[in-house]
Parts: C-alpha cells; structure tokens; sequence
C-alpha cells in the first residue's frame, strides 16, 4: 500500500516538472532563436517479489515478479532543430542557417548565440545591444585581406574611416591575367558612313583623386571595319589622350581584331601638371565591343581609379564577410564573421541572454567562418525566431495535467484503503 503511495507521489512531483518544462517552452515563444526542451521519464529500482527460474524437471520457465517502486526525471534536452527565419530588413540582424553559433564576447570570456539581434554601438563595435557582448571575428587589412589563423577579436565597423583615392591604372595579377585601367563596351554600326563620327566620354583620376574627363571621339574610314579614335583631355587642356594614328580594327564577324595594332585596347597617357603622376597612363579595353548594323553606342564600364571616400555603409555576405561601402562608390572586405559549431550541441549548456556554454558532453568550440565545416550560412535582415511548435507544447500540457491527476487518484485511492484498514479494528 505505501509503495503505491510513493510511486504516485513521484509521479506528481515529476509530472510538475514537466508542467515547468513546457510552461517555459510556451514562455518562450517568442524568444529569438530559443531552443525548446523536451522531458524524458524513466523508471526507477523495482522491487522483486519472485525471481525468474529456468525450464527444469519438465516444467517450464516462469517470469520475474516485480513491483516499480515509481519513476523519476530521465533527462531534460535541448532540441537543437533550426527555426524559422523572419526578415526584419535591419542590416545588422544576423540569423544562421545551419548547426553553426555566433560568438561573443566580454573581453574576458567567450559565449556562444543563436541570438544575431545585434547593433552597433558609439565606437562602431557590432554588439549585442542587451547584454553589450561583442560579436567576435576577424578584421581584415589596409588592402581587404583577412588571416583567419589569427585570434578573433570583436568586429568594428568604422564609419567615416576614410579611403585614399586610386588613380587610374593597369594592373598584373597573380597568375598574370592583365587589369586594364578602364573597360568599355557598345556597338559602331557596321553601316555607316565614311566620315561618320560617334563620340563618348570616360573619366580617369590622378592619385590625388583629381577626375579628367577623356573625350572619345570614333570616326568611320574609307576601309572597311576600321575606325580611327582620337582623344582629348579635359577640353584639350592637357593635350591628346591618345597617339594621332590610333586605329580600332574590326573582324568580318563584328568583333574587335585583338591582332591588330591596338590589341583590343586604347593606350592613353594623359601628361598631367597636378595629381602626382605624369604622365598618367593606362589602357582602355575595349576588346568586347562590337561592329554589328545598328546604333552606335559606347558605354564605360569598370575603372580602377576613384576618388578618396569615406565609409557610409556595409553589407554582410553569407559567407560572414564584411565589405565596407564607401562614398566614392568603392567597396572593400574590412572583416570576416566566425561561427562556432560543436561536436554535440545538444550538449551546451544555458546561460541565459540566449547565451550557450560548452559542457564535458557538447566538446570545444570548433571556430571557423561560416559555410565550412557545417557551421551553416549566414543570412542578413533576418532573424531565426523561436522552434517552439505551440500545438505540440499545448498536447504536452494536457498529457502533464491528467498525468499528475492520475497520480492524485493513485494517492487518493491509496488513502482511502488505509482507512478502510484502520477501522476494520472497529
């Protein structure tokens, strides 16, 4: 008869538990990226009143009796399943989509965050606006480069930082594939007449950042699919742009004779008395343009020269790089977010603040950048919102309440047997 009484009365104290669990699973609804917990029961020692025997002497086997002596808490996890991403439109609201974490900061003690609400504060650190965590990376160099070999530290975004002005110039890459100083494009109508003139205008910068402005002019030859280009400099202050006898050579099929002379481009120098560089001197690709029947068109397109800028805004690639936008149109890599991911992240262990802590059981940190490793992808303006399945969560309250209610009876009746034993002496 007690047994019975202690059995219900550990499942009355467990089945609160439960209640506790998805009371706070409801709770949390809407928690940006909450994890939900799950309870799992598990019996505890029984009491044998018969052991098993073995088939012997023509009989055959028989069972063990035994009488549970209740149950108790198995086990209270995590369950780690991605949530449902929200799109908020703030550039600085992260959300991972996959295993991976956010790491944080204190200057002292690293955390771990599904949470990416993050903002950025007067000194342009990306943080945590509730807690004031720094969001830990790496930042990138003068030239946009980032060693991710190095330790993390919090990640700024500097505004206003101010970028030096590019001039204009040819560039040799490694493997040595030619960066010419300018690029442009269009179409010469294969049918016009000798004589006829088509004109354009592109920019260049000195490396004071100085624009000058180069007037294109393409006039048709008596000889089929050749052009001859003139060019001038800042109204022909400064003199031609380009050597008097330039010719552009077109193929039978409309595409620019890249053995001709020019080799598909246009050699300017342009003999400057101010900016630093003279003269200035690049190429101008013009090798994708065309000679097909129809309007004459030329339209600028890349230019490795710019003016000096200033940093206005930034976006986030979703693979957790930075590029830092600048005034004068220019971009540039100015960091690199890291992710974690654990071995067994239902393993971690809460903080609150949204925070996680690695435990014996969820293993170390693995730190890396997003999109390597299964750490997951980054997407921006969004938020991961809470994985809490409300239908579920309001299927565990009822199973919770008429467990603990039907341990309630077990007392009750338990109780109720007493008595009748007690006044039997009566």
């Amino acid at each position: 008869m007690m047994r019975a009484l202690f059995s219900a009365i550990s499942g009355m104290r467990n089945h609160m538990s439960y209640m506790d669990v998805v009371g706070n699973n409801i709770a949390n609804v809407n928690t940006t990226a909450y994890k939900q917990t799950r309870v799992t029961f598990e019996d505890i020692l029984s009491q044998t009143v018969r052991g098993a025997s073995s088939p012997q002497n023509g009989r055959g086997g028989t069972n063990p009796a035994q009488i549970g002596l209740g149950m108790a808490l198995g086990g209270i996890d995590s369950v780690m399943s991605q949530g449902s991403l929200e799109s908020t439109g703030k550039l600085t609201d992260f959300a991972v989509q996959g295993d991976g974490f956010f790491v944080v900061s204190d200057g002292t003690t690293q955390s771990y965050t599904r949470d990416g609400a993050f903002d950025i504060d007067t000194t342009g650190t990306l943080v945590n606006p509730n807690n004031g965590l720094k969001v830990m990376g790496w930042s990138a160099d003068a030239n946009g480069n980032v060693d991710t070999t190095t330790p993390m530290t919090p990640l700024t975004i500097p505004f206003g930082t101010q970028v030096s002005a590019r001039p204009t110039a040819d560039a040799n890459p490694q493997p040595a594939i030619p960066i010419y100083g300018m690029t442009a494009a269009g179409n010469l109508d294969s049918g016009a007449a000798t004589g006829a003139v088509v004109e354009s205008t592109v920019q260049a910068y000195d490396s004071l950042g100085n624009a000058h402005s180069i007037k294109l002019t393409f006039t048709k030859t008596a000889t089929a699919n050749d052009w001859t280009v003139t060019g001038t400099a800042d109204g022909g202050t400064i003199g031609n742009a380009l050597p008097a006898t330039t010719t552009l050579n077109f193929t039978s099929s409309g595409q620019v004779d890249t053995t001709s002379a020019t080799n598909g481009f246009l050699p300017i120098s342009l003999a400057l008395t101010t900016g630093g560089v003279t003269p200035l001197a690049f190429k101008l690709d013009v090798s994708k343009m065309t000679q097909f029947a129809g309007d004459s068109q030329i339209t600028p397109q890349t230019n490795t020269g710019a003016p000096a800028g200033a940093l206005v805004s930034f976006a986030v690639g979703n693979s957790g790089e930075i590029s830092g936008i600048y005034s004068n149109g220019s971009s540039q890599k100015i960091g690199q977010l890291a992710l974690a991911s654990f071995v067994n992240p239902g393993g971690l262990q809460r903080q609150g603040d949204n925070l996680w802590a690695p435990t014996g059981n969820s293993g170390t940190a693995i730190i890396g950048t997003p999109n390597s490793g299964g750490k997951g992808s980054v997407s921006t303006g969004t938020l991961e919102t809470s994985n809490v399945d409300l239908a579920q969560q309001f299927t565990n309250m009822i199973i919770a309440q008429r467990g603990f209610e039907a341990s309630s009876k077990v007392v009750t009746s338990s109780d109720q047997m007493l008595q009748d034993l007690v006044n039997m002496i009566h």
